[in-house]
């Protein structure tokens, strides 16, 4: 249909048929439906009459090709219209080939593979008949008390923006009509959901329009700009008025200022949250209040479909509203060509062929290598194939890795950490034993592990967080491993093996009590279907640790928020002239966090040399920035070259340093490579006080390095 036949089918619709499109329901209110689709929340009670659900414009967590194609056909056999409804899922971070949780793609640094994971994952939902999909996740975080930081790919702006780009393409691909193995990208949660007050899920957002607009915005941005066709509101509130009735945020920001005009979904139920939000006093005032910001679809409540027919009636509300949301509703499933197939992609034999297929088990496979972040190494890996190795932990033979998010994943297709192992080694050479659970131990299995450890040339401890302790409603003030896991820790250095430990988790940890203890300590988050055996090849060397921390770890809980690019102060801690106690730092700690952002060891080690600038003053033309970088070890390796910038004096403070590129290069043993990188005025701008975007004439100084904190300066000035 071109735009003006999707106008004259609009104009042929009553006003219940289209406040019915603005709703989205769970697959079991679906005629057709052979299972209930898997949800989040409580499944209400919504008052909902048969017309109501009939003319309803999309299905939530419906999945499977027979299913799908059963439920849209029921559906228009009913239809007085024809419109076909859209099926939307929460395909985050896969399929049923599950990939490590974004955070952990992260801190992959490899844009094409993180691009790779997405269209897999579109592949698989769009045979299996699915529309859209509720991501990627871009909200910036800094509290790795937040559960949903495991959704997240960090605390960087620019890094997540460039994550943001390559999900959307990896998703959507360049023709959503005719690729029917893509689907729509749905960029969430807009805006600054990261930014929760406390690191808890649901809560207070309070940023200046300024801070909102120079560090949490960009990504939401990128994604728009790289052609996202929908938006989900936040569950929180910016600047006092909740995200899915925030005129100034959608209306103001999203459609006139950004020029957005796809659908915007709110999140489950976050109409009808309004209420006890304290803006709304009742379900009719929370559905005027959202339609007149501009949510189009209302996810899981029915407070449009209750009371926007009786405003327009009253004439309270013009139906002028309600026609662009519903207009660009249709829009999106002209879209898609789901008016000329409504079956779109749901293909049932093409389904069982591509699903869980070995190539895509072997990209998610190559991503958990490289996701994986090797925080220390003592000596001890990569592992040799004749040590006799004691797997203990509770993580040995779990398969609670796919983590959060992780939906139509199942447990039974993932490979284990001991698969993966023996699939290394003779069985004969492996040991293994839980030493506890991942909260709860005994007397008895801590004593079966310190057996099975005493005859081991090596301890492999794998530890980490259940995934229900991660995810959405997955907050905690506590970010150390339970106390179960510390006391097992301490029993195996009580054997003076060489202990290798082996995370499995979805946030920034305080590793306390586990860095120092153990000779070797590999972050592999929660690394999806291939997790065990990607986790073998790299404690045994056959793929080399090649991840960088896409967020830093803190010291401890108490020095949250911590990160990189932060602000200086007054009284900086490391200024030339500081007191020994008047100064801005904590007594009991560092400033610092335990491992920074860009961090990560390989089993080779890189040298930085020659790093220079081509031109002190920047006028007119760019200026070039190179550096030479040799791998000085045994082994093949990759290196992720960062290059920062900071201004020295703005017009507002500015961050001690912001990452504004990164290269990411191989070198074989003894090889060099030089690196170059282009700093241009576009990158030097920023928002200002009045929130103009432009940069500052006066010095800078570039930094070049393997992270955040290890790196060369380079000062240059801007001239205007």
């Amino acid at each position: 249909m071109n735009p003006n036949e999707l106008k004259n089918l609009l104009s042929q619709m009553t006003i219940h048929e289209k406040t019915a499109q603005l709703m989205q329901l769970a697959t079991p209110f679906f005629k057709g439906a052979k299972e209930a689709g898997e949800i989040t929340g409580p499944l209400e009670q919504l008052n909902l009459d048969e017309e109501q659900v009939r003319h309803s414009g999309s299905v939530l967590g419906a999945s499977g090709a027979e299913n799908i194609r059963n439920i849209q056909k029921t559906y228009l056999e009913e239809s007085r219209l024809g419109i076909p409804l859209l099926f939307m899922s929460d395909i985050v971070h896969g399929y049923k080939t599950i990939f490590p949780v974004p955070l952990a793609i992260g801190c992959s640094w490899d844009l094409n593979l993180s691009e790779e994971s997405a269209k897999v994952a579109a592949r698989e939902a769009g045979v299996s008949g699915i529309h859209v999909t509720f991501a990627p996740m871009v909200d910036l975080v800094r509290d790795p008390r937040w559960g949903r930081v495991m959704e997240s790919t960090g605390e960087d702006p620019h890094l997540n923006s460039e994550y943001a780009r390559a999900f959307v393409r990896g998703f959507q691909g360049e023709d959503l009509r005719n690729d029917v193995e893509r689907v729509a990208a749905c960029v969430k949660h807009f805006a600054a959901y990261g930014a929760v007050e406390g690191g808890r899920d649901y809560n207070y957002v309070d940023l200046s329009a300024r801070e909102l607009r120079e560090t949490y915005l960009p990504a939401y941005k990128a994604a728009l700009d790289e052609g996202c066709e929908m938006v989900m509101t936040a569950f929180s509130t910016v600047d006092g008025i909740p995200a899915s009735g925030n005129k100034r945020l959608m209306r103001d920001l999203l459609r006139e200022e950004w020029h957005f005009d796809g659908v915007l979904i709110s999140d489950w139920g976050a109409v009808k949250e309004l209420i006890p939000h304290g803006v709304a006093e009742n379900e009719r005032e929370a559905a005027l209040k959202s339609i007149a910001a501009g949510v189009d679809i209302e996810m899981m409540t029915p407070t449009y479909v209750h009371h926007l027919p009786q405003l327009v009636e009253e004439g309270v509300l013009d139906e002028k509203i309600i026609d662009e949301a519903v207009l660009r509703i249709l829009t999106l499933k002209e879209k898609l060509g789901l008016f000329e197939n409504p079956f779109r992609g749901a293909n049932v034999e093409l389904e069982k062929e591509v699903v869980l297929c070995e190539e895509h088990r072997q990209v998610a496979r190559k991503l958990a290598q490289k996701s994986s972040v090797l925080l220390k190494n003592d000596s001890v890996l990569p592992l040799k194939k004749e040590q006799k190795i004691a797997l203990i932990g509770p993580f040995g033979e779990s398969n609670d890795i796919l983590g959060p998010w992780s939906w139509l994943g199942s447990g039974d297709d993932a490979i284990l950490l001991k698969e993966g192992l023996l699939s290394k080694i003779d069985s004969s050479l492996l040991q293994v034993a839980n030493g506890c659970d991942i909260e709860n131990g005994s007397k008895e299995a801590l004593n079966e592990a310190v057996e099975v450890a005493k005859d081991a040339d090596v301890i492999v401890l794998a530890l980490g967080e259940d995934s229900d302790m991660s995810g959405e409603a997955g907050c905690r003030s506590d970010i150390r491993l339970p106390q179960v896991q510390m006391d097992l820790i301490a029993e195996m250095k009580k054997l003076n093996k060489p202990i290798v430990v082996v995370l499995f988790n979805g946030r920034p940890l305080d590793l306390h009590g586990v860095v120092e203890e153990a000779d070797a300590l590999l972050e592999a988050w929660y690394p999806g279907t291939e997790g065990g055996a990607a986790v073998a090849d790299l404690l045994y060397g056959d793929a080399n640790p090649s991840g960088r921390l896409a967020m830093s770890f803190p010291h401890s809980v108490g020095q949250v928020p911590v990160y990189y690019n932060h602000f200086n102060t007054g009284r900086p801690k490391d200024a030339p002239d500081a007191q020994v106690r008047y100064v801005s730092q904590y007594l009991d700690i560092p400033n610092e966090p335990l491992f920074p952002f860009g961090f990560g060891l390989s089993y080779t080690d890189f040298t930085y040399r020659n790093a220079t600038i081509s031109h002190s003053i920047m006028s007119e033309d760019d200026l070039v920035v190179h550096v030479t970088v040799e791998n000085v070890g045994s082994y093949e390796g990759e290196e992720v070259v960062q290059l920062y910038v900071r201004d020295i004096a703005g017009e507002v403070v500015r961050p001690m340093k912001e990452l504004k590129d990164f290269k990411k290069i191989t070198l074989q043993p003894g090889e060099t490579k030089e690196v170059v990188f282009t700093i241009t005025e576009t990158q030097l701008r920023y928002h200002h006080s009045d929130l103009s975007f432009e940069s500052d004439p006066g010095n800078y100084i570039a930094f070049v390095g393997s992270n955040s904190h290890d790196v060369q300066e380079l000062p240059f000035k801007l001239v205007k």
